[in-house]
This record gives structure tokens, sequence and C-alpha cells, in this order.
């Protein structure tokens, strides 16, 4: 099975990475293209037998799954380039959430999903998230949550909870560690404490606290029970938590759901679509 990438910046090639040496992908398996020749050639040293093409039509036509790793804008561009050399039975993956299926079915002959990744792919783990086209088959699906296995844990959702969903698996990440960011300054800062030191205790400690909640059937609240006796340190604080983030999760959802409301609308117009209403959770 060839799997081809077309695109290489931060994405793509975190993928490329994960597959390979996760053992999901051989170099030779490997097609990949990118308009800056530089990100290729050190994918080519990274990974010997990885094939580099010269356009990404030589990737379409050269692959069995193709996986578009570019921008939301980028898109239609990019499907006006390659529809034509595609097939029936290729799959093509998006990984970009505000392309939805229905751009992708409207402009391309071949099976459509999309996929969700997560930095987290680089140590084996976190979600991708998985949207299914519907052309595709059921060996179709399976194909692409085998090979998706091996970075991670690959979840079906709906494509109406792609936004939500991603907020968590994609940008949790980037959130959680700015929250930890701030504690370990604000900690280095009041105590003095080494900030190698406190940040290997702070990594610990989302490891261990990952796997309560994934092995240890802990849910958040119970988590937090367990840990803040009443009357007890964690319990003050956590009540300063409380009151000083009031609204703040509310305000972020908006926020990513907005950003994405308005890039949906912009692919929309590239795509030729009217406006397609998908009922908002955020409106009940």
């Amino acid at each position: 099975m060839k799997v081809g990438f077309i695109g290489t910046g931060s994405m793509g090639s975190l993928l490329i990475d994960a597959f390979l040496s996760s053992g999901a992908l051989k170099p030779c398996d490997v097609l990949a293209s990118n308009r800056t020749p530089k990100r290729l050639l050190q994918l080519a040293k990274r990974h010997p037998g990885l094939s580099i093409c010269g356009n990404n039509r030589d990737t379409a036509t050269g692959s069995d799954i193709i996986f578009l790793c570019v921008k939301p804008l980028e898109f239609k561009a990019l499907t006006d380039e390659i529809s034509s050399c595609l097939r029936s039975e290729q799959i093509v993956v998006s990984i970009t959430s505000p392309v939805q299926l229905y751009h992708l079915e409207s402009v391309l002959p071949s099976k459509i999903a999309k996929v969700i990744p997560s930095i987290t792919h680089c140590v084996k783990s976190g979600t991708s998230l998985c949207v299914f086209g519907s052309r595709l088959h059921k060996e179709d699906r399976l194909v692409l949550l085998q090979l998706l296995s091996f970075i991670g844990v690959p979840l079906e959702i709906s494509e109406t909870h792609t936004r939500i969903a991603s907020d968590f698996s994609s940008c949790g990440p980037a959130f959680l560690s700015y929250f930890v960011e701030r504690w370990i300054e604000a900690a280095v800062e009041a105590t003095g404490i080494e900030e190698m030191l406190i940040s290997k205790l702070a990594g610990e400690m989302l490891l261990g606290t990952g796997r309560l909640l994934t092995e240890g059937e802990f849910t958040p609240q119970e988590l937090q029970e367990r840990v803040a006796v009443p009357g007890g340190i964690t319990a003050e604080a956590l009540n300063h938590l409380r009151r000083s983030l009031e609204g703040v999760f509310e305000r972020l959802i908006t926020t990513t759901h907005d950003k994405y409301d308005e890039d949906v609308a912009k692919l929309d117009l590239q795509f030729g679509h009217s406006a397609i209403i998908i009922e908002n959770p955020l409106d009940h």
C-alpha cells in the first residue's frame, strides 16, 4: 500500500515521522510532495527510501491513500490541481477540520475521509478524530483505523462535532501546556525552585493524570474529590481556581467555534457552495 502526503509542514511531517517510527509504514511505502523543497530533503534525509515527488499530481497518482496536509484556504487550488488524476478506488484524507466532506466529495472522484491528528502522535499517544465520507466501504474504514492505531487511538465522530472534539484532542495540548507554563513561571518566581525540576514534575503529573482518567476509571470530578480533602490546601486552591476561571472555558469554546465557522464560510465560497446550515451546539 502506497501512502502519499501532499504538504509536509508541521503536521504533514509529524504524521510521516510517526507512521514510519511506529512501523505502520516503511519509507518505500511513502510518497511526499511540498512546495518547499527544503522540507522534502529533510524528510528524505531522515527516512532513506522515501519517495520525493516533483509535484502534487505525481503524489496523488502514485498513492492508494493520500493525506492532504495543507491550510484550509489552499484546498480549492489543490483539489483543482489533482482532481483529474485521481481514481474512484483511492482514499483522500483531509487533516484540516474546517474542510467539510461535502467540499471534497463535490470536486473529487475518490473516497473521502477527514482525520484530525494531534501533536501527541509524536509519542504514539492521543486520539485521531475520524469522519468518514459516504463512499467509503467498511473495508476502507478498517484500513484507515488500523493505520491510525499505530500512532494513537482512532475515534470515529460526527462531522458536526469536529470542532469541539478538536478543541480537546488537537488544541488541548497547547491549552494545557499554556496553563502549565504560567504555573511553572509563578512557582519559579515565588519560590526560586529550579525550572527544570518543576517542569519535570509537571510533565510527570500530566502523564499520570491522563492515565488515571483513561485507565484508572476516574472522572475529573472524582479525581478532584479524591485529592482535595475538605478543608485542606488542595480544596482551598481549587476554590480559588473555580472563582478565577468563571466563564473562561465557555469563552474558549466560543472563540474556537467562531473561527471554525468563519473558515467554513470562506471554503463554501471557494467551492461554490451556498452556506450549509449545520446545527451549532452552542445555540442550545
